[in-house]
């Protein structure tokens, strides 16, 4: 039987298993295990790690680019960290993110707006290259390049000047103090730390996405569209493994490029596969259940939305925004859809957030919440009276829906209806629903942002005005001006008040109508150890064997 054929029975078995039927109940299931607490990584196995091996990981999420500063692809973020370094690396603990160095063995700060970092010597690219502070310097350069384009030149924004000290040491001088730079200088997640080869970026041109070099743990060796991606041990990597040679401990990983759920999950269920990138709600209690699989996973930095077009009638008025921002009721959608793994989202700021995130912000109702009869109020002050028809654009892989396909939109339907609203749901392939996203040819979409750790990179570029991903047009001086002085602002309890007041404007005047925050899952065979979780949607290989 050939590969797609057994693609093919797996996925027809797990149809036969899976009914309708059955998602429901387990619906109620996942509602109850929601409330137990995530699986993390428990002290390291007694026996020393093994070397060698190819771990075969099935990848849901869609992978456009492997340059780094330019895609947004949660599928790409997670090969990236595997592929390159940062400036700095998240580490978390199983209670709190941190952010450590990683190509920067020193940072040290002698005002509020200079940061030297003395660099890592002895660091070697894929094409054995030395990494030295020339490279850092080309990098944080190409970032705001504007014929690069890159979409997270707004993270560098207020960068001033650098200064190469030596071969190994930079110094980087900002036009304020700007408090978001431990995020931005991660690898990968930041994505404005993340060091390419610069010799690899002048070779390749426009193709150096199918062809990225970095420091990392693993070198890209092949990619065949719409079948794998395989990563091979970079030996020259730095790091050190608890057997005291240099990390990694595999010798492949191959990604295998699943469009079909179903097959993938069944291809874990049967031992063919060792991961999956991502876990759709409906398989969670299942794979749970499976003694010899491991599902990682809590509520992430993320937020989904139904997104308005604020740049066009009808939803350029703002009581019609309100009125559908209070004409859904969340909590259908995160049994139904979401089953169970999601909390009820009353504005932008998510839970990993700890120093910003106001857990009682839907019991108090400043945020928004489902209220029926304030949503008819408002509705009959807005502009167009009498029944409003609109499309409703959604795609089996967008951030909103959770890859749900229409089960968002086709709850949302029918409470539209309750305020005049007729919403006739499209839906599209991810190619055409992302280009009609971008370029504002949509009245209403399945939105959202995943992987955020700090609330300046799910305000700003979202929602500030003429910002890359404000895909809804929102414009509010106000609010422009809360973010922004929010990136500079060195005190954290001004800064709270700052991004409160922003999240307040945001939700009232709803651009987006703020759904839920969810759970992001990876699965793991339990033939694989020390994988070392990371509530930023990210899977790094570095430390597995």
């Amino acid at each position: 039987m050939s590969r797609k054929d057994h693609r093919a029975a797996l996925a027809e078995m797990l149809r036969e298993e899976i009914t309708r039927r059955a998602f429901l109940q387990r619906a109620g299931a996942a509602a109850l295990a929601s409330t137990a607490a995530g699986v993390f990584p428990g002290p390291a196995a007694a026996r020393p790690p093994r070397r060698g091996g190819t771990l075969k990981v099935a990848w849901l999420d869609r992978v456009d680019t492997l340059d780094p500063h330019l895609t947004s692809s949660p599928g790409a973020i997670k090969v990236l960290n595997n592929i390159y370094n940062g400036i700095l690396k998240v580490e978390y603990d199983g209670k709190r993110v941190r952010f450590i160095p990683d190509l920067a063995e020193k940072w040290e700060m002698p005002d509020p707006v200079t940061h030297i970092l003395t660099l890592r010597r002895g660091v070697k690219f894929h094409t054995g290259e030395e990494f030295t502070a020339e490279d850092v310097k080309w990098n944080l350069e190409r970032l705001g390049d504007k014929q690069v384009g890159s979409p997270h030149g707004w993270r560098l924004a207020s960068l001033d000047r650098i200064q190469i000290l030596d071969k190994h040491k930079i110094k980087i001088t900002f036009a304020k103090p700007y408090q978001f730079l431990p995020v931005a200088w991660t690898g990968s997640t930041g994505r404005a730390g993340t060091i390419v080869s610069r010799r690899a970026v002048e070779k390749h041109g426009r193709a150096y996405g199918r062809n990225p070099v970095g420091t990392g743990p693993f070198r890209l060796v092949e990619w065949v569209e719409n079948d794998r991606i395989v990563l091979e041990r970079h030996r020259e990597y730095f790091e050190m493994g608890a057997d005291g040679r240099r990390l990694p401990y595999l010798d492949k990983v191959t990604i295998l490029l699943f469009r079909e759920p179903f097959t993938a999950v069944g291809a874990m269920m049967t031992g063919e596969i060792d991961g999956m990138s991502t876990c759709p709600f409906p398989f969670v209690t299942m794979l749970r259940n499976n003694q010899n699989l491991t599902v990682y996973g809590q509520v992430e930095g993320n937020v989904t939305y139904l997104g308005m077009n604020t740049r066009r009638p009808p939803f350029d008025d703002r009581a019609l925004r309100q009125a559908v921002s209070f004409a859904i009721d969340r909590t259908p959608i995160i049994q139904q859809v979401y089953f169970g793994e999601a909390i009820q989202a009353c504005g932008a700021i998510s839970p990993p957030m700890t120093d910003f995130y106001n857990s009682t912000l839907c019991a108090s109702k400043k945020g928004q919440v489902f209220d029926l009869e304030k949503a008819r109020a408002l509705r009959a002050k807005s502009k167009v009276q009498g029944e409003i028809e609109v499309e409703y654009m959604t795609t089996a892989g967008s951030t909103g829906s959770g890859g749900a396909g229409t089960r968002v939109a086709e709850l949302i339907q029918p409470m539209l209806a309750k305020i005049g609203i007729t919403a006739r749901i499209l839906l599209y392939d991810q190619a055409t629903w992302q280009k009609k996203r971008n370029t504002g040819d949509f009245q209403v979409y399945d939105g959202g942002g995943r992987a955020d750790l700090d609330p300046d990179e799910t305000l700003f570029p979202a929602w500030h005005s003429g910002q890359p991903w404000n895909f809804v047009g929102y414009s509010n001086p106000e609010f422009d001006r809360l973010v922004t002085e929010a990136q500079f602002e060195p005190s954290l309890p001004k800064r709270k008040a700052l991004y409160e007041k922003a999240g307040l404007i945001l939700a009232e005047d709803a651009p987006c109508a703020f759904l839920a925050h969810l759970k992001e899952f990876k699965v793991l065979s339990k033939r694989a150890k020390n994988f070392q979780y990371i509530p930023a949607d990210l899977m790094n290989f570095h430390t597995v064997w």
